[in-house]
Order: structure tokens, then C-alpha cells, then sequence
């Protein structure tokens, strides 16, 4: 079974939700690749840490501790988290001391899965997280996140990180997270399902229990699905990063140039948008929809002449 573990590591809920998971697989018995994926509850923490008590008067930082557990308070939350957390075993302390920026964590963990699979992945984030969470570290600073890559036997992590491994890998794990509607750290998902939050160990075997129920389609399939849930979500741009390997390796495929079209148009990247439009309109004099998109686009250029066929076509292609 293959689970994934969308979360950041700095929600204590999702250090709280590993120990739930790992017991839960326990009590099942089952052999399972848990991977660890991205998500950010603080996008705007800066990049040099500041003390996690002068972070909390700012009224700016609800939202963050919000979405690391929503229906609470941040002050009814760590309440909450460290009785919990002591319950899982956690401590003998608990709790950060830093308002960090979580990204170089999130690249070393991706380049753990790369560089030694699951199982290293693992043992990197068992690291940061108990820094973060338990010794008090701040794990922004390279030199912490190099430390503790060595520390769970990646040593090859700290001089990646002096580069940009991982950036684009991470950004793009970030969109796939955002089109695939994850909105909760942690979120465990297997075969298309999805659990949200740290939920007891017994709700995750039952979870799990039901097992992968969708076969997956096929990659390219699932990236084109993607960008179409984030055009959905108005992100246009996030969808033409997540089109553009499928553009390189199929771009003479209709339905990603026909998707490209419309990233392009919402993103006001009209030129592109045209160039893209003009040919498909050719192939397809019929099509009422990508007509409009030509004639909207055309208009946008202040080619009114020019737009006034496509559209008034279109028109007389809808019904009603």
C-alpha cells in the first residue's frame, strides 16, 4: 500500500499524526511506502526565524495557527497539542520556539525520497520534526536542517541544500497539493482517498483497511486532471507549470493545447493565448468554445474587427 503524508512540519499536528500512523500500521500488520508530501500553513513566515513568542502577538499569525487546526484558537490548540502530544510520548518537553520558514525542510525531505526512498525520507523527517517540536531548533537554518540530514544518514542532504535541489520539485508538489484540494495538515491519502488531520489511530486503520480503490490512471493523465482542477481554482499559472512537461511531450495533443489556451487567456498572456487559439480554430472550425475564447481574446487585443466573426460564430453555436 502506498500512503501519502501531505503535511508541514511545522504543525504539531502532524508530528502528533505520524506517531497515530505509525501505531495504526502497527495494529494492522500491513507493509506499507508512506511518502511525505508538502504543504505550508505559514507561506508568509520570514526567512530568518524570529522567537515563537514575539511571533504570537501579531494578530497576523491567527491565520497560519488556524489552518494548522481549524475550530480552534491558536491558545485553545497548543493547549490542546501538548496534551496530546504527551499522550503520543512526546516530549519530555513540547512545543517550537520559532516562527520558521518550512521550505529548505520541505526540499531536504523531498530529497531524502529522491536520493534513499521511504525509508531515509522518513528518518529525516522524524529528525526536523523533533527539532523543531521537542529541542527547540530552528529549522530554517541550513547549517540546523545539514545537521540533522546527517544525523538520519543523509549527509549528501546538506550540500544539496546549498544549491537549488529540490526547488522546483517542491513547487511543484506544492501546486499538485493545492489541485488536489489538500487543505489540511496532516492529510493522509491513499488511492484518491483522502483522511484529514490527525485523527486517532483506530479512524486511520479503519481508513486504511479500505485499502486503494481507484486504480491510477496514468501520469499523464493525473497531471492534465490537475491543471484543470487549478484553472478551476482560478490559478492559471500554477496550471501552466503543471502542463508544461505534458506540453514538451505531447503538444500535439488537443485537449493540453486547448487547456494551455485557456491558462493563457486568464493569465492575460493574449499573444500566447492567440497562437495557441488560432490553430486550433483552424482544425476545428466548429468548436463554439475555443470561437468565443478567439473572439474574447481578440477583443482583449483591441482587435475588435477581427474578434467580431469568432464571436458572433460562437453565438450562433450555442443553443439557446
Amino acid at each position: 500500500m502506498r500512503i501519502e503524508i501531505w503535511a508541514d512540519v511545522v504543525c504539531g499536528w502532524a508530528y502528533i499524526g505520524k506517531r497515530r500512523l505509525e501505531r495504526a500500521l502497527a495494529g494492522l500488520g500491513t507493509e506499507a511506502s508512506v511518502v511525505w508530501r508538502p504543504f505550508r500553513i505559514d507561506p508568509t513566515a520570514p526567512a530568518r526565524a524570529i522567537p515563537l513568542e514575539e511571533a504570537l502577538r501579531d494578530p497576523l499569525m491567527d491565520e497560519a495557527l488556524r489552518a494548522c487546526a481549524p475550530g480552534l484558537t491558536p491558545a485553545e490548540n497548543r493547549v490542546r497539542m501538548s496534551e496530546v502530544a504527551a499522550a503520543e510520548g512526546l516530549g519530555p518537553r513540547w512545543g517550537a520556539a520559532w516562527r520558521a520558514d518550512s521550505h529548505d525542510a520541505h526540499r531536504l525531505i523531498a530529497l531524502a525520497q529522491e536520493h534513499g526512498g521511504p525509508v531515509l525520507q522518513d528518518a529525516v523527517v522524524e529528525r526536523i520534526m523533533r527539532a523543531f517540536f521537542i529541542e527547540e531548533r530552528d529549522i530554517s537554518d541550513r547549517a540546523v536542517l545539514g545537521e540533522l540530514a546527517s544525523a538520519a544518514g543523509f549527509p549528501a542532504g546538506a550540500a544539496l541544500l546549498d544549491g537549488d535541489a529540490g526547488e522546483a520539485l517542491v513547487r511543484e508538489l506544492l501546486l499538485e497539493g493545492r489541485a488536489r484540494r489538500v487543505r489540511t495538515s496532516p492529510t493522509i491519502v491513499v488511492g484518491g482517498r483522502a483522511l484529514a488531520g490527525a485523527q486517532s489511530p483506530e479512524s486511520i486503520g479503519d481508513f486504511l483497511r479500505t485499502g486503494e480503490r481507484e486504480r491510477p490512471a496514468p501520469a499523464e493523465v493525473e497531471r492534465l486532471r490537475r491543471a484543470e482542477s487549478l484553472m478551476d481554482q482560478r490559478d492559471p499559472l500554477g496550471a501552466l507549470t503543471l502542463l508544461r512537461p505534458l506540453q514538451d511531450a505531447f503538444g500535439d495533443d488537443r485537449g493540453v493545447r486547448t487547456l494551455a489556451a485557456r491558462a493563457y487567456f486568464a493569465s492575460a498572456q493574449l499573444n500566447r493565448a492567440r497562437s495557441t487559439l488560432e490553430p486550433l480554430v483552424s482544425e476545428t472550425p466548429d468548436d463554439a468554445y475555443l470561437r468565443l475564447l478567439l473572439g474574447r481574446t481578440l477583443e482583449r487585443q483591441g482587435l475588435g474587427e477581427e474578434a467580431r466573426p469568432h464571436l458572433r460564430l460562437a453565438a450562433a453555436s450555442s443553443p439557446g
